[in-house]
């Protein structure tokens, strides 16, 4: 085990985190559909067996990898979260702030939180940089996973900070052009964005996906400080978290994407705007797929004006105009859901429909 000067088991640490990681999976895996699941664990096994992207992974060794990890789950899934041992004491997994002030002097770095079917995930990294937003809004960028989930989002807000999980952005980039490589998604704007830069898709180096990743990096930013901004159109209290706790597998997907659309049009779009980042815009309408155009097909139907005009005002109209239309949605949602609270996907299928 690595020990630090400080008296830090960083060993007994990375295992404590891991092992919760594991916790959180074992209760959650079963919540994805099949062909995500085994999606998600192919990725898993290769950071795991710390693989590059470049490298084929062997079926045989995966499906055996898959085997004992679900095995292992099943002797944790009735476990709790253990508190984590730092050199001051051990502190509970949900401690972000207590857990930082030790590791953060160190050189290292720890997120807590809940994401879709609030599923808890945990990451231990390395600190790349730390800074505050014109806000005030702590921002922390980590790198280089010591210990994460299934999931391990690239993105995360909570308690007016920002988490970004840079190691996790390069994974979801890499996903998202392989995507774009064999035609699948909306891979057209994928392809103009990787042009503008000189890419393609069947020759991208890891040094131009670490380019990519740092540089849409400040992207992943502008959406969570977004999040947090429009955080108060949801009003005060604890409405929002109730209504996404209550809310079905389907119906909280239309949720998030609202609160998605949202913060993008309180932030994201408007940087964009004023920003002379092509590639960027590119990127941004190329994650506006599945649900997310379903709910809000104007926007697709704007960037097919950008692309020909190129014209950063449009983008600024689509998001004051965004802005409008999600937080009339918001405000009326969440009050048919104060008034009536045992209706909650008649409310969500009023507020956001979605075409036959």
């Amino acid at each position: 085990m690595s020990m630090v000067s400080t008296g830090l088991n960083l060993g007994g640490l990375m295992t404590a985190v891991q092992r919760n990681c594991h916790i959180s999976d074992a209760r959650f895996a079963g919540n994805y559909s099949m062909c995500t699941f085994l999606l998600k664990m192919r990725e898993y096994y290769r950071w795991e067996a710390d693989l590059p992207f470049s490298a084929r992974l062997e079926n045989a060794d995966v499906g055996d990898w898959l085997a004992a990890r679900e095995r292992d789950w099943q002797d944790l899934a009735d476990d709790g979260f253990a508190p984590l041992p730092l050199a001051g004491g051990e502190a509970e997994p949900f401690d972000d702030q207590s857990i930082n002030r030790e590791l953060v002097p160190l050189g290292y770095t720890y997120s807590s939180g809940l994401g879709v079917f609030r599923k808890p995930h945990f990451l231990l990294g390395r600190l790349k940089r730390r800074y505050h937003s014109q806000d005030g809004i702590r921002i922390t960028i980590a790198d280089c996973e010591y210990a994460r989930d299934l999931v391990a989002p690239p993105a995360m807000a909570r308690d007016d900070e920002v988490f970004i999980n840079l190691a996790a952005v390069r994974r979801y980039l890499w996903e998202r052009i392989q995507e774009a490589r064999f035609g699948r998604g909306n891979d057209s704007a994928w392809h103009r964005g990787l042009a503008t830069r000189g890419y393609t898709p069947e020759e991208l180096s890891d040094e131009q996906l670490e380019e990519l990743a740092n540089d849409e990096c400040e992207v992943f930013v502008w959406h969570e400080l977004g999040e947090l901004r429009s955080a108060s159109r949801f009003g005060p209290g604890d409405d929002w978290r109730r209504l996404l706790a209550a809310a079905s597998g389907k119906h909280e997907f239309r949720l998030r994407v609202l609160r998605d659309h949202l913060a993008d049009t309180e932030v994201t779009l408007g940087q964009l705007a004023r920003a002379d980042r092509p590639a960027s815009v590119h990127f941004w309408f190329g994650n506006l797929g599945g649900l997310r155009r379903a709910l809000w097909p104007e926007a697709y139907t704007a960037y097919q004006a950008w692309c020909e005009r190129g014209d950063p005002a449009l983008l600024a109209e689509l998001a004051e105009a965004g802005a409008q239309r999600w937080r009339r949605c918001a405000a009326g949602l969440l009050a048919d859901f104060r008034r009536d609270p045992d209706r909650i996907a008649a409310h969500i299928e009023r507020h956001l429909p979605l075409e036959d």
